[in-house]
């Protein structure tokens, strides 16, 4: 598979779904990109499972950043995700999250400010459910 060579901001990886917030430049390409990933992921997974023809991935949404306050706050979402899901009960908890990478790089203080500056509120409460 080609490499999308996107720069990625935050991840996280749950048991039921992800998220990531990256830069893109083609959307259609990569688009593409993730549905050979989907498609290859899904195969090997209901292959493991015994459940082929299972629907793995789906309700792909993509949102544009339109503004610093917006960026912020979905990279707060994405790292609060696990708590919000219930998989933990704060950020450092979970081992599938870019959280380790800011803690090691921006620091403790750096991710608070953050925090405090663009907190979560009800942001993706009708979408990621």
């Amino acid at each position: 598979m080609k490499s999308l060579n996107t720069p990625c901001a935050a991840w996280v990886v749950l048991p039921n779904h992800y998220h990531v917030l990256v830069s893109i430049a083609d959307m259609k390409t990569f688009s593409r990109g993730m549905g050979m990933l989907h498609g290859k992921t899904s195969f090997e997974m209901n292959g493991n499972d015994g459940t082929r023809g299972r629907r793995v991935w789906y309700r792909c949404m993509d949102r544009c950043m339109r503004s610093e306050a917006h960026y912020y706050t979905t990279l707060n979402y994405i790292h609060n995700n696990p708590i919000k899901h219930g998989y933990a009960r704060k950020w450092t908890d979970w081992p599938y999250s870019s959280i380790h990478w800011y803690l090691s790089t921006k620091g403790r203080e750096w991710l608070l400010d953050a925090w405090r500056s663009y907190p979560v509120l009800n942001y993706g409460d009708k979408w990621d459910v």
